[in-house]
């Protein structure tokens, strides 16, 4: 449900961030007006004179466009807080995904209350468009057309999962008839969430990883997803593992593996792509990795939050960006903050590249709007223009920490933070009034949370390959004392 046609203004705006074609960039305007008209805006600039059915005074105002997050796991990630934000295992290249991830894994009937949970945190960031990498579900749009918020749904599909029993290596449980199966499913249930009646909705296709899809279920989501004029997305050079596995199935990088199979290219969207021949954390001098996905047109989601907690980088945003490789901003790990990511992309990627220049805050900025907005095909999405959708928030420069306001959008990212931002609109329906959410309540979803939670810490040693508790697995900041 979209909102009435009826025309508001934000008269004399303090800033507006809004959207110049010509430059293909955002640009700073001051003391302008706002109007949207139903859904869509109508106006952005100086003096407007239209009719107009209400009217808000925006001279302390930032109008800023919505965020697109372009890689998320909302579905479970919420469960993992206070469990997963120090560990990796120091035998598995410092990644979490294969010794922990599925020991503290929350039971599916738990979904859709990580789902509201994470959406509220979003929603709360600035974010009004979620691409959600999960598990293929008829349910799935229902759950997010109730939270007001824009949704691409990423239906991921494997042919199994991956497990340890040692803690140092890493075995695969894959049948491809499974994958098979699970593809066409993903591809029923993505399209007829793409007819969902709220029009916020769209279903993608995606190979979960590229060392748990085979060749054949990767080339076929490609061709179903050209079908659709849509992009596939899957997770591929996000380990040191990874990297390793798949260097021995088929003596090629997972970049050049990619490539070999004609899956590299503007039809596709890597998860993380960190672990390039090139990485700092490798020594493979034998693969142009960099150089491959810069002339293929394949494009990144970058999600800086949950490496930085592993002591991994991106090499680097801005890097990758100069040579011309799309990047997008995702938040892969709680809490759904796309905040917390644009500061976590600039400072790390400044660490690892060893210069204040290896990410900017204008390449972060635009990476989380109009250039995500582009990689799932939505021109009318991530930008302040006449003819975009009604996707936005208000930012209030009267927080303190906004001020003063030499550049109000490093402000915001490495000051303010979600604190400022004040209001959020979906397709022209305010969804957060005052930093609070309006569609929803997360109350019970957090109870439910903190079920899951009990039952995943409950079931850990029976999970964990060495039988281990979650006191051993992940021990506390401060021990409990009687």
């Amino acid at each position: 449900m979209t909102a009435p046609d009826k025309t508001t203004l934000f008269r004399n705006c303090d800033w507006i961030v809004a959207w110049d074609e010509d430059a293909r960039s955002h640009v700073y305007l001051r003391n302008a007006d706002f109007v949207i008209r139903g859904a869509d805006i109508v106006h952005v600039g100086k003096g407007y004179a239209g009719p107009i059915d209400a009217e808000v005074d925006a001279s302390r105002m930032m109008i800023i466009p919505g965020f697109v997050d372009i890689h998320s796991h909302p579905g479970h990630e919420p469960g993992w807080k206070g469990m997963l934000e120090e560990l990796g295992s120091p035998r598995l290249g410092q990644s979490s995904l294969y010794e922990f991830m599925p020991v503290f894994q929350i039971g599916p009937e738990y979904t859709r209350p990580a789902l509201r949970v994470a959406t509220s945190e979003l929603l709360k960031s600035g974010v009004t468009t979620i691409c959600d990498l999960g598990r293929p579900r008829t349910t799935w749009a229902d759950e997010y057309a109730e939270t007001g918020i824009r949704a691409v749904l990423w239906g991921m599909f494997r042919s199994g999962p991956w497990k340890t029993t040692n803690g140092h290596s890493v075995e695969y449980d894959l049948d491809p008839a499974t994958g098979d199966r699970l593809l066409r499913e993903a591809i029923e249930i993505a399209d007829a969430a793409s007819k969902h009646p709220s029009g916020r909705i769209t279903g993608f296709i995606g190979p979960a990883q590229i060392d748990t899809c085979t060749e054949g279920q990767i080339r076929d989501a490609l061709d179903a997803a050209r079908e659709r004029g849509q992009p596939i997305q899957i997770h591929a050079a996000q380990s040191i593992v990874e990297f390793q596995e798949i260097m021995r199935r088929y003596g090629s990088t997972p970049i050049e593996w990619l490539d070999k199979i004609g899956a590299l290219g503007p039809d596709t969207i890597i998860g993380h792509c960190i672990f390039l021949n090139d990485h700092p954390w490798l020594h493979w001098p034998h693969a142009n990795d960099f150089e491959r996905l810069r002339d293929s047109g394949a494009q990144v989601a970058h999600c800086p939050v949950v490496f930085a907690r592993r002591g991994i980088a991106l090499n680097t945003l801005s890097r990758y960006v100069k040579a011309g490789i799309r990047c997008g901003i995702g938040t892969d790990s709680f809490p759904h903050n796309m905040l917390d990511e644009l500061r976590m992309a600039c400072y790390a990627g400044r660490i690892v590249g060893g210069s204040f220049t290896a990410a900017t805050t204008h390449d972060a900025f635009m990476a989380a709007t109009a250039v995500g907005a582009d990689m799932i095909r939505r021109p009318d999405l991530g930008r302040l223009a006449p003819g975009c959708k009604a996707d936005f928030s208000v930012v209030d420069m009267s927080n303190p920490y906004m001020q003063p306001d030499y550049e109000p959008v490093r402000s915001l990212v490495y000051s303010a933070n979600d604190r400022a931002i004040k209001d959020v609109y979906v397709d022209g329906r305010q969804v957060v009034k005052d930093g609070e959410v309006l569609e929803f309540d997360i109350g019970e979803d957090l109870e439910m949370l903190r079920k899951g939670q009990a039952e995943a810490i409950a079931a850990a040693p029976q999970r964990d390959w060495a039988g281990r508790g979650l006191e051993e697995l992940s021990p506390r900041v401060f021990p409990i004392r009687n």
